[in-house]
């Protein structure tokens, strides 16, 4: 990607427009820690958490100073809240059959009133991996919704392009309901 002029951190460069360093970032779902390192390169105050640990085994190669946690997205708990929660990387559809709801509340749970929860994930076959089931972007409104997040945008893709209902990509930016004004 690089090779052709794209860039290879679009998640990356979505967050740092979205909050400043040293912001605490969550990493939901980080796996090999691609967007952590590069965020921490940054100045941000990264942590990662993904519930398989021969990814994590990688991200801590990479990068051992970073503060990488085994967790399931649906149960975990890091007794912190952050200013930013990151999914990228199909998350959302990857997730276990009936954890979305779970899923939306611990997100919920981990973000600061006036906080962020951005994710990023197909809508259609052609953007998600070989065999893994469509989450609709309804279902994902109605979970982060239940959980006490409102959407604040969408966007056809880490370059902020504008969504289209047709599109096979979004990328969410949610935000607790509690202190919000309007």
């Amino acid at each position: 990607m690089s090779d052709r002029g794209q860039d290879i951190h679009g998640e990356v460069t979505f967050v740092t427009g979205l909050v400043d360093p040293p912001a605490r970032v969550l990493d939901a779902g980080c796996g090999t820690g691609r967007i952590g390192v590069r965020l921490d390169e940054l100045g941000y105050d990264v942590v990662g958490v993904d519930v398989d640990d021969t990814m994590l085994d990688v991200a801590r190669a990479e990068a051992p100073g970073l503060d990488w946690r085994p967790g399931d997205l649906a149960s975990f708990d890091l007794g912190v809240r952050f200013d930013l929660v990151l999914l990228a990387g199909n998350i959302l559809p990857l997730l276990e059959p009936g954890t979305l709801a779970a899923v939306g509340a611990r997100l919920a749970a981990h973000v600061v009133p006036g906080g962020l929860v951005v994710c990023g994930f197909g809508l259609d076959a052609a953007h998600l991996p070989a065999g893994c089931p469509v989450t609709p972007l309804a279902d994902v409104h109605a979970a982060l919704g239940a959980a006490g997040l409102v959407p604040l945008a969408r966007f056809a893709g880490w370059d902020r392009g504008p969504f289209e209902e047709s599109d096979g990509y979004v990328v969410t930016v949610h935000a607790p309901a509690e202190g919000r004004v309007g």
